[in-house]
């Protein structure tokens, strides 16, 4: 039996730091513990590059939650060799989603019985391609586009505002151009607009 000690897959709740310190609770099946999971909207789970899953396999991605009736999970999607890396939505789960599966059974499993976690299960591709997600776990790729155009947007404006400096602080260099930062300033601000009122303006 496959066993997951031999692969590194890393989780990633969107704002925290990245985890990589999963707990093996079966021969395929391993969980990552969710801290302060009500102010967790997304998770990003990837594959570390160390060792790729075997041929025809890819890992079911669960997201495991307590309720008044013991442990429940459901399926957000799946990662495999072709597909590295996903974003999930950690939407409220919805009755008739709960649906069997490998972190679905009992206390037994190593599921915590107080707080949730995100397990994955390594199983065949054509299983996993045949089963349904949870609906809304999987955010729209334009709902992605936009939040990595914001985030690149302002980690560019953070690093150039990092070199700003004053007229007097200059040193005379002829070889130097200088932009001055209220130009970038604007820049970035009418990509901003331009960002909220069409996503896709970028297109035309």
């Amino acid at each position: 039996m496959y066993s997951v000690r031999t692969l590194v897959t890393g989780l990633s709740p969107i704002s925290n730091q990245v985890q990589t310190d999963a707990q093996q609770i079966g021969p395929t099946q391993f969980v990552f513990n969710l801290t302060d999971v009500e102010s967790i909207h997304h998770v990003v789970v990837f594959l570390t590059g160390v060792t790729p899953f075997p041929d025809g396999m890819g890992g079911g991605v669960y997201y495991c939650y307590p309720t008044p009736d013991g442990p429940k999970s459901q399926l957000l999607g799946f990662i495999a060799n072709s597909k590295p890396s996903a974003i999930f939505k950690l939407a409220k789960v919805k009755p008739e989603e709960r649906v069997q599966n490998p972190f679905s059974m009992d206390a037994s499993t190593g599921i915590d019985q107080a707080g949730a976690q995100i397990g994955i299960s390594v199983e065949p591709l054509d299983q996993l391609a045949q089963q349904t997600p949870a609906s809304q776990s999987i955010p729209s790729s334009l709902n992605t586009f936009v939040e990595y155009t914001q985030k690149m947007l302002e980690n560019f404006f953070n690093f150039a505002s990092s070199f700003a400096i004053t007229q007097t602080q200059m040193t005379p260099n002829p070889s130097e151009s200088f932009v001055p930062l209220s130009v970038v300033q604007r820049w970035y601000e009418n990509y901003q607009r331009k960002m909220a009122n069409d996503p896709n303006f970028w297109k035309n």
